[in-house]
């Protein structure tokens, strides 16, 4: 199946009345659609966008298949996994082998092998006991539920970073286990958001532990690229989605609801809002929702990264017994690693990086001229593996900041207070409208797992509806 499949598909949805009308193709959206399909519903299915996927996107960019949002697997993603072999689409491992580099506070290189970063004694004892503190807090959590926490209230009222002085004096420990939070997953610096979001975000991925686990976390890739799920689901859908068609307004009472576009307009039964909640106030609402649902998105952001994407002649760090995975809070591309499509191994013979540079970095980096920001992007990734680094053959950023639908990435968070505050009001419907995507999932939020369980939720609370 061809990426570009479903902009090619010259079927026409002319349909004016389904039974669900799903606002938005990314995985959540489909994964519904899908289900609900099964089930025998007419489903419609508009999405702003030119293609399907949303935050999902594998291009070829300069002759390079890259992977321009989400692209790993792990082994907890039990639902991603069971939709990978329900779709008939591989994976394969993540290439990791030789060891690994650390650049510490004192700023020397180092490498090192498996999971722990070679830092002073003192320091990685104290990275030991902050990874058991929070591993015991994620277990008291119910991801799905994070302000039944029995520690909601004060963990929700200091910031990630406060909660890290207050724990521990090591400024290393301190760096390390916030960049696996802050900059490397939730993508904002540490005091933009609570300790019990940080708990979530462990307790989502089944613990801390598992977050600190490279080897764990960002497992597996899908060949040909993590797409494939969006394209797969939308090529089973009986009509394909409506492509460039942004929903302008919803119309609802208890009996259903009426979705339009600047060309089209839908009655239906129900309807799914599978879109970040940033993105919802884009749509007129008749009547508003609810003041509490709207105060709610406003407390919800997106953190930023830029995903750089070099491409070399050849993989040089693994002629360098380095398996190009490295790390360091205190760089300005805080994680590598590997990316080379080793599904297209002995086709071709070039290795690709994949680096990341988020939240006040990326916005200083972003204020750069292209070039300049090339030129540092490159020398850091220099520092991790040496000269070769600085001369790629092909070069990308991913553009989701920049991008309409998006503007932003990886997913939304809320801000210190708010998820104690509005966390209950995340998945309630209001009258015939349900909300889903993998910014409100519990287990699997942020990640294409979590989109796919609250699809699949969301079908499920329809069909129960419908007896």
């Amino acid at each position: 199946m061809a990426l570009n499949d479903t902009r090619n598909d010259t079927r026409t949805d002319t349909r004016t009345e389904v039974d669900v009308v799903v606002v938005g193709a990314g995985v959540t959206g489909l994964t519904a659609a899908y289900r609900l399909e099964q089930a025998g519903l007419a489903v419609a299915v508009l999405e702003a966008r030119d293609r399907v996927g949303g935050r999902l996107l594998t291009q070829d960019v300069d002759g390079v298949r890259l992977e321009v949002g989400g692209q790993w697997v792990s082994p907890d993603q039990t639902a991603l996994l069971g939709l990978l072999d329900e779709l008939g689409l591989e994976t394969y491992a993540r290439y990791r082998e030789g060891e690994s580099v650390y650049i510490g506070i004192d700023g020397v290189r180092r490498t090192f092998a498996g999971a722990t970063f070679p830092v002073p004694a003192a320091t990685e004892a104290e990275v030991d006991r902050l990874t058991a503190v929070l591993d015991r807090l994620a277990a008291q959590m119910d991801p799905l539920e994070p302000w039944r926490h029995p520690e909601a209230t004060a963990l929700d009222s200091i910031s990630f970073e406060q909660w890290l002085q207050e724990n521990t004096d090591d400024a290393e420990a301190r760096d390390n286990v916030g960049l696996y939070i802050g900059p490397a997953m939730l993508t904002k610096p540490n005091h933009s958001f609570s300790a019990l979001s940080a708990v979530l975000m462990a307790a989502s991925a089944g613990s801390f532990s598992h977050l600190v686990d490279a080897d764990f976390i960002l497992d597996r890739r899908v060949v040909g690229g993590l797409q494939g799920v969006p394209l797969g689901l939308a090529a089973r859908l009986s009509v394909p989605p409506s492509l460039s068609s942004p929903v302008t307004s919803i119309t609802y009472d208890d009996a259903g609801a009426r979705v339009a576009t600047a060309g089209r307009s839908i009655a239906c039964r129900h309807v799914l809002v599978a879109v970040p909640p940033t993105l919802v106030g884009r749509i007129g609402f008749d009547p508003p929702l609810p003041a509490l649902h709207q105060q709610m998105r406003q407390h919800q952001s997106f953190g930023i990264v830029i995903k750089v994407h070099p491409t070399y002649e050849r993989p040089f760090w693994r002629d360098a017994g380095l398996s190009g995975t490295a790390f360091s809070p205190y760089a300005l591309v805080h994680e590598a690693y590997d990316n080379t499509n080793e599904d297209l191994a002995g086709h071709d013979p070039r290795g690709t990086l994949v680096g990341f540079v988020s939240d006040v970095r990326a916005d200083r980096l972003l204020g750069l001229p292209e070039a300049e920001r090339r030129e540092l992007v490159l020398a850091s990734l220099a520092g991790y593996f040496g000269e070769e680094a600085r001369h790629p053959v092909a070069y990308y950023e991913s553009p989701w900041m920049h991008e309409e639908w998006t503007a932003g990435a990886y997913a939304t968070s809320f801000d210190v207070g708010s998820l104690t505050r509005y966390g209950p009001l995340l998945r309630e419907p209001v009258g015939p409208m349900q909300f889903a995507t993998s910014d409100v999932a519990g287990p699997g939020f942020q990640h294409v797992d979590g989109g796919i369980r609250m699809g699949e939720a969301v079908a499920e609370r329809i069909l129960a509806e419908r007896g």
